[in-house]
């Protein structure tokens, strides 16, 4: 998947799936990310508390720690993460090898239906990105 050469249309439709998938159900803010911490795409409910740019380079890092040590423990990989604190949590999913969707919610929100409508926003994603030409 080359993500690097997407119309504003894909870029809106994308937006689009991150709203109806998960900010419309009370995610704080979504945020799709390259390995190297570049901020391809943010959706937020508004309230966005989060510096974002930052937020992205230290998530990648974040990841590729989990990743090499999914290595030494004979994993391929860890495709998603989850940190939970006591008001705030975190779920990191792939995309694809180059791409993270990152997800910052609250304790309102349970893990299971979070995580369906990752799986259900990344497919959405997925097929987006498949339609450039």
């Amino acid at each position: 998947m080359n993500y690097g050469i997407v119309s504003q249309e894909q870029l809106e439709q994308i937006e689009d799936i991150l709203y109806q998938k998960l900010v419309k159900f009370g995610v704080d803010s979504v945020i799709i990310i390259d390995m190297a911490g570049n901020v391809i795409t943010v959706k937020d409910n508004g309230k966005n508390k989060y510096n974002i740019y930052s937020f992205a380079a230290l998530a990648a890092g974040n990841f590729a720690t989990v990743d090499a040590m999914a290595k030494l423990v004979g994993e391929t990989e860890f495709s998603l993460l989850f940190h939970k604190g006591q008001d705030s949590n975190i779920h990191f999913s792939k995309i694809d090898d180059e791409l993270l969707l990152i997800s910052m919610f609250g304790k309102d929100i349970s893990l299971g239906f979070l995580r369906l409508n990752v799986v259900e926003a990344i497919e959405q994603i997925r097929k987006v990105w498949a339609r450039q030409g």
